[in-house]
């Protein structure tokens, strides 16, 4: 007989081979659903038994939890329940007497024109890697691509002679994004005269590769950008999304149309970007009450 952890991991094979979440998205779920199966161990709830009630006791538990992390946590377990009610392992959806909590949508953190461009002089030109992380980081802000696009980009998905990126992203949607004269000629002399010393002599089809020519990880970018935000005097929070976030407010506060920016980013729905116009609307604001002689 399956247990809850086999349950669980059978659910992910099923919404990853039938709708291609991406691993962020299907790491989020097992996270979640692994922590519900480790409360009903402790509580003697199993999955297919567990009720609304006991989901509610799962998701109070969290005592410090925010709104968004409840909600997201809800979502994971109103998406296995919905998958057993389709494969008809259970008769009623204990998710369905649940409310999800009013998580907001908070404005994202972004960086000023002026931050961006003390974070594009921070990096050492003089070393290998420093070129390395200078390519990157105008290859970011050029494209507003997500860290994990980044990282994984193979040396066929970039053309250099076009200036374009071929990107594969949520839901093995692929779109084509202009990478901008400034990012090809850095990406050009990082290919020329690092790529290869950080390689030493193994062949990878990856732009960005680490040890045994792998793709460089998330959390290894991540873990170099805030060096970089470090040294270039930057004393902002920021995310492995700031750069994309600088890169779209960049573009609308430049005139560009909404629908383009949702093109370039990769968004489904146009009102995931439509965030992005508060920022741009709240930069203006910025300027007009700080250069307006009555502001």
């Amino acid at each position: 007989m399956a247990t809850d952890t086999d349950l669980v991991e059978q659910f992910l094979d099923t919404v990853w081979s039938e709708q291609g979440l991406s691993d962020n998205t299907l790491s989020s779920y097992r996270s979640d659903l692994l922590s519900f199966v480790k409360w009903g161990q402790v509580h003697d709830k199993s999955i297919m038994k567990a009720d609304w009630q006991d989901l509610l006791k799962f998701l109070d538990s969290f005592e410090n939890a925010s709104p968004r992390s409840r909600a997201r946590r809800l979502t994971s377990l109103r998406r296995l329940y919905k998958y057993l009610i389709r494969e008809a392992s259970i008769d009623e959806d204990p998710t369905s007497r649940l409310k999800s909590p009013r998580a907001g949508r908070s404005l994202p953190k972004s960086l000023t024109e002026e931050e961006v461009d003390a974070l594009l002089e921070a990096p050492s030109i003089e070393s290998t890697l420093g070129l390395r992380d200078k390519a990157m980081i105008e290859v970011l802000y050029a494209t507003g691509l997500r860290v994990s696009e980044l990282v994984n980009l193979t040396l066929q998905e970039i053309n250099l002679q076009h200036g374009v990126v071929r990107i594969t992203g949520k839901g093995d949607k692929e779109r084509i994004v202009p990478m901008g004269e400034e990012a090809v000629e850095w990406v050009e002399r990082y290919i020329r005269e690092s790529r290869q010393i950080i390689l030493k002599g193994v062949r990878s089809e990856a732009l960005i590769p680490a040890r045994q020519g792998k793709a460089m990880g998330r959390h290894a970018f991540w873990h170099r950008i805030k060096q970089l935000t470090i040294k270039a005097g930057i004393g902002k929070s920021i995310s492995p999304h700031t750069l994309r976030h600088a890169f779209a407010t960049h573009l609308l506060n430049h005139g560009a149309d909404l629908r383009v920016v949702q093109m370039l980013l990769g968004h489904r729905d146009i009102s995931t970007t439509q965030i992005y116009t508060h920022v741009a609307q709240a930069r203006l604001q910025s300027l007009h009450a700080e250069h307006h002689p009555r502001g």
